[in-house]
């Protein structure tokens, strides 16, 4: 089996100060594909014409090593940084100039069982690239990391709905397997795959985490407990609800209210939230807004709260959730199917709109002798942590079933199928086994 992976993402990672939970899924498949025989993967990245193109291995790997470094954090990050941007400016002179092509086309001859990986919903939505590979003989596997620009439209960039549409559109039209993040994703992915005569196997194959950082300097916290989020601002992920609470508690509280510190970037239509972090003096040495920091600052400040808000109104996985959890600090987040799937029964799960409870849970968490808090960090000796191990054990078993040449159905680990009408007259639908979701 010969695997070829699109890293078209890494390419343009190195001017991003941190990375996406995307850009991270990227990265830890091409770290994990320099790691097997150089004879069986090639990487390719989507060239100015539409198509793809081969890159060299070595500069894939020089490219990983330094995001890797640069993300981590640490005295050599800058340098890695500005190491990193060189790379992928390198790169993609390489494609401009039409390098890559002819190799890809040589491969494509070779006559090898192959897949094309494509792990990042970049690009897509434009099928004949991806056509043209599979008429080659190679089987198309996308990762699908979420439906929400479809299914919540209101909080996507303006466009990106339909652009997202059509992404599903050839996921259901083209893939030969999928491979989803969650249960909820599979569930979510069901439309677009109803047309098809036989449905192309999918697997749910939670995400891994990283290794934590070893601990460093905690967040200077003035005595005070504080709380921490994770995310880009954006109206998907709730910040309103924890902006005008802390708003209550400053009022109720004063001095003794806890600290909330916001990770993540300002993203779109977020005026309200930036309005109030900007104006509201309400909030000064309440709430703090950190912006993007590398991964060994972020693991600190975790390290050190009490608990992480996560009080999103959709998520596909909850990669925040997992790496709290990993942290052993309790989350208190909203009750959705993607995040129980990741947390089992260890968080506290609300309502995203009943602010009351939040307010109640929040107040509690701050006590040194919550017992909230301390009911969860009692939940959590059950908790296992997802790793990039156990995906890609999933992942590997679907790729060679799909380039088997005598393949016959087969029940995978995690794999999501179409169970017959019930005699009763019930419509087909998918089903799960037990073990895809993280427990």
């Amino acid at each position: 089996m010969h695997v070829i992976l699109d890293v078209s993402r890494l390419l343009v990672c190195g001017h991003r100060p941190t990375p996406s939970g995307i850009d991270r899924v990227e990265l830890a498949y091409a770290r994990r594909w320099l790691q097997v025989t150089p004879g069986s993967c090639s990487f390719v990245a989507q060239d100015l014409r539409g198509g793809f193109a081969v890159l060299p291995r070595e500069l894939v790997a020089e490219l990983v090593a330094a995001l890797s470094t640069a993300w981590a954090g640490g005295t050599m990050h800058e340098a890695a940084k500005q190491r990193a941007r060189s790379l992928g400016t390198q790169a993609r002179g390489r494609l401009l100039l039409g390098l890559g092509r002819r190799d890809l086309a040589r491969l494509l001859n070779s006559g090898r069982r192959m897949v094309f990986l494509l792990v990042s919903h970049r690009a897509l939505e434009r099928r004949r690239p991806i056509e043209a590979i599979r008429r080659a003989g190679a089987a198309f596997v996308p990762l699908i990391h979420d439906i929400i620009p479809v299914t919540h439209p209101e909080y996507a960039r303006p466009g990106q709905a339909e652009t997202h549409r059509r992404r599903m559109a050839s996921t259901g039209a083209l893939a030969d397997g999928i491979i989803v993040n969650s249960v909820a994703t599979a569930e979510a992915l069901r439309p677009f795959l109803a047309e098809r005569a036989e449905e192309p196997p999918t697997i749910v194959a939670p995400l891994g985490i990283e290794a934590a950082p070893a601990p460093g300097a905690l967040h200077a916290a003035d005595g005070r407990p504080y709380f921490v989020t994770l995310g880009t601002i954006e109206p998907r992920k709730n910040h309103l609800l924890l902006l005008h609470l802390w708003r209550d508690m400053a009022a109720l509280l004063g001095s003794a209210a806890p600290r909330l510190v916001i990770v993540g970037k300002r993203g779109w239509e977020n005026e309200n939230v930036v309005d109030i972090l900007e104006r509201c003096t309400a909030l000064d040495g309440l709430v703090e807004e950190a912006g993007q920091l590398p991964d060994r600052v972020v693991a600190d400040l975790v390290r050190g709260a009490r608990a992480l808000l996560f009080p999103s109104f959709a998520e596909g996985y909850g990669l925040p959730l997992a790496e709290a959890l990993a942290l052993r600090v309790p989350t208190i987040c909203s009750d959705l199917p993607a995040l129980h799937e990741v947390g089992g029964a260890v968080p506290d799960y609300l309502d995203p709109l009943d602010g009351r409870a939040w307010r109640h849970a929040v107040m509690d968490y701050m006590r040194e002798d919550s017992p909230l808090r301390a009911a969860q960090m009692a939940r959590m000796n059950g908790w296992r942590a997802p790793s990039w191990e156990d995906h890609f054990s999933r992942v590997d078993l679907l790729l060679e079933h799909l380039t088997d040449p005598l393949r016959h159905p087969v029940a995978l680990p995690g794999m999501v199928r179409r169970r017959a009408a019930q005699r009763a007259g019930g419509l087909p639908g998918l089903v799960a086994v037990r073990d895809a979701a993280v427990s």
